[in-house]
């Protein structure tokens, strides 16, 4: 149902050892695609892969620009992409710093532009299109007061996002971003459990009165790169129980 168009499927997952990005490729996985996962920890590729022998593991460091352009470049064709990986450092705009900030732009903006570029160059000499979808944030729409680097780079995600759909369109790249509220994983599960009164806030604060699902953001995902999508490019699709209505 997903890939009805097509006859085989490689997928890309960048930090798809935990969290959303194992959920997506593990999802991708059982669609029927073939799926690689990029990820820096060897220990979770390791995990990922004793739980799915069929998903094939490369670890690299995203922050190194040309390791990580050369690693993509090995694994041939890609025609779906999935820019998961991103890191997410807890500091207010007076309290950030050089090294903390840069991580984050290489990380969660400048690999995403990376990895694209060398995956859509591939797609557009192929001649058969592909698909693109970039993990954002509603952060990208509603800042923190506690954080400055994740949100100011989650902006930047949906800029890119559009400035790819622009670009690629004409080659039948089609590029969006999915924009989750919170979802349990190990980046916010202390938020998540602990109890304070700026979590009972935050939950009020979404009319459908709960936080997303892993399933929810991957359902999303796969929507999004399937050819049930074909026509949707350059959006920001919002699973956010309605947080960002207002």
């Amino acid at each position: 149902m997903v890939f009805n168009k097509r006859k085989f499927i490689v997928a890309l997952v960048t930090g798809g050892s935990r969290g959303i990005g194992k959920a997506i490729a593990t999802a991708l996985c059982e669609a029927g695609a073939s799926v690689y996962v990029i990820g820096k920890t060897k220990e979770n590729l390791q995990i990922l892969k004793s739980e799915n022998p069929n998903i094939k593991t490369v670890q690299v460091d995203l922050e190194n620009w040309n390791d990580t352009r050369l690693a993509v470049e090995k694994l041939g064709h890609i025609d779906m992409l999935v820019n998961n990986a991103a890191m997410h450092v807890k500091k207010s705009f007076l309290e950030v710093d050089k090294e903390s900030f840069d991580k984050q732009i290489q990380v969660n903006m400048m690999a995403i532009v990376n990895i694209s570029q060398v995956i859509a160059k591939s797609m557009i000499g192929r001649g058969n299109g592909g698909a693109i979808v970039n993990i954002s944030s509603i952060r990208s729409v509603i800042p923190s007061g506690r954080s400055f680097g994740y949100p100011v780079t989650k902006a930047g995600v949906d800029m890119i996002t559009k400035c790819m759909a622009l670009e690629l369109g004409p080659y039948n790249i089609r590029v969006n971003s999915v924009n989750p509220t919170y979802v349990k994983t190990d980046m916010t599960k202390a938020f998540l459990e602990g109890g304070t009164k700026a979590l009972h806030e935050t939950i009020k604060s979404h009319p459908l009165g709960h936080f997303a699902r892993l399933e929810d953001v991957t359902n999303g995902t796969l929507f999004l790169l399937s050819d049930n999508a074909s026509m949707i490019t350059g959006t920001s699709l919002k699973i956010d129980g309605g947080y960002t209505i207002a």
